[in-house]
């Protein structure tokens, strides 16, 4: 995308074209649409730090196929969330193009799509998951952080019901940039972790739990309550969560060049 912008200012810089026909141009570089089904955010990456990630749930496979492809030719690198078994079934069909990586996370439901290696490491995000439970949106978070670059150190299962498991968890992690800290049923970690750690707290709360409260509600209004400072995602917001961590890691990475 960068080349070919290039490209449209130079003609415009030696008289190959009109301002006219340049500023058609650099709309068309705004989005690419893919059919009549979808319009690609393709500049967002270079325009706010963050790469789109496309949710797959509710998409038609091969629709979701299309998209993908359609992201990853423009930006280099796609992010699907929310895969299920079918839609990645219909992406080991296709045939991709020579020197693609496709990476399947199962835990997390992801598939991620690269042209060669991930990018070069700039800032260090930790990942903490209270229980088993959360390790699923807490891998979501992961994958959208690497994916941005940044190193991640996961540490699982160190939720408040054994408190004394987190803290060999925290000494492992006393260079982190930023936190994730996924929790379910009472959210009780985030607000722990905030409470101990100097770097910024994200606290991302997660769909388990039952009963009043259940599906994550006590855990986001507990994180929201809490009187240590943290940020706060909506509840199964892995992506969302992990995507803010790196660019929290990736601007102290920058401070230290």
């Amino acid at each position: 995308m960068q080349d070919r912008l290039k490209d449209i200012l130079n003609d415009y810089a030696c008289g190959k074209v009109s301002l006219d026909d340049s500023v058609e141009k650099l709309k068309l570089l705004s989005f690419r649409p893919v059919g009549d089904i979808a319009k690609l955010d393709i500049s967002r990456s270079h325009r706010i730090g963050i790469p789109e990630a496309i949710l797959a749930e509710g998409k038609d496979k091969d629709d979701l196929v299309k998209i993908s492809l359609a992201h990853l030719e423009e930006t280099g690198g796609v992010i699907v969330t929310r895969i299920s078994s079918e839609q990645l079934q219909a992406f080991l069909d296709a045939k991709l193009p020579a020197g693609i990586v496709l990476d399947h996370n199962p835990r997390a439901r992801t598939v991620v799509l690269r042209f060669g290696e991930k990018k070069l490491k700039r800032g260090k995000v930790g990942v903490l998951a209270a229980g088993t439970a959360d390790i699923p949106v807490a891998e979501e978070a992961r994958v959208a952080a690497e994916e941005m670059g940044c190193e991640v150190v996961c540490e699982y299962d160190v939720g408040v019901a054994g408190i004394h498991r987190l803290f060999p968890s925290i000494e492992k992690m006393k260079d982190m940039d930023a936190f994730v800290v996924a929790a379910g049923r009472e959210g009780t970690l985030p607000a722990v972790v905030a409470g101990l750690v100097n770097a910024p707290v994200i606290g991302l709360p997660v769909s388990t739990g039952y009963g009043i409260g259940g599906g994550g509600t006590a855990a986001l209004l507990s994180m929201l309550q809490s009187c240590s400072i943290l940020t706060v995602v909506n509840i199964d917001a892995g992506f969302v969560a992990g995507a803010y961590a790196a660019k929290i890691a990736m601007q102290s990475a920058r401070k230290l060049i």
